[in-house]
């Protein structure tokens, strides 16, 4: 059985300001890297036979907080990357309350489908290992939402440097 470690990336400065991140690269604030740090600590006892990450600079920057001191890399994967906002994206969140998804927002399906493959490929790739993957709140919930068979409206919102254990 591979046990996933399931977690999101720090607070972000677009996190403070309200800014729809989307796959923009986003960086760490001073208290995102302490909650990382924080993360880091409660995992001191767990051995990880990888650390995954997300291919936006948030999630690596996180990953590479608990790799570092393990001696580890970082192995990076588009999979785990967030949600694609589209024209939403860089926008002040508040704004777009009541608003219609413009077209080119990464529908549901695809972002379903996209998180079933990260799970495909982490029970291939790394079979009877311990994996930590570092992602972000949606595709994280979409994973969940696919492990479990759950619309992702039943999985609780994942609060920042926190984690979730799945075995695959």
């Amino acid at each position: 059985m591979t046990q996933l470690y399931l977690s999101r990336h720090g607070l972000t400065f677009d996190n403070v300001a309200q800014i729809m991140q989307g796959q923009r690269q986003g960086q760490l604030t001073p208290e995102g890297e302490r909650q990382i740090m924080g993360l880091a600590e409660r995992l001191h006892d767990t051995r990880f036979d990888c650390i995954i990450s997300s291919d936006l600079q948030r999630a690596i920057d996180s990953a590479r907080i608990i790799a570092e001191p393990r001696g580890m890399e970082v192995v990076t994967t588009p999979l785990l990357r967030e949600r694609d906002w589209g024209d939403f994206t860089g926008r002040f969140i508040p704004d777009l309350k009541g608003l219609d998804f413009p077209d080119n927002v990464e529908k549901m399906e695809v972002l379903l489908e996209r998180a079933n493959n990260f799970l495909l490929w982490i029970r291939e790739n790394y079979p009877e290992q311990t994996v930590l993957a570092m992602g972000h709140g949606i595709i994280n919930k979409a994973i969940q939402a696919v492990y479990h068979h759950l619309p992702t409206k039943k999985i609780p919102r994942m609060d920042n440097a926190e984690y979730r254990v799945l075995d695959l």
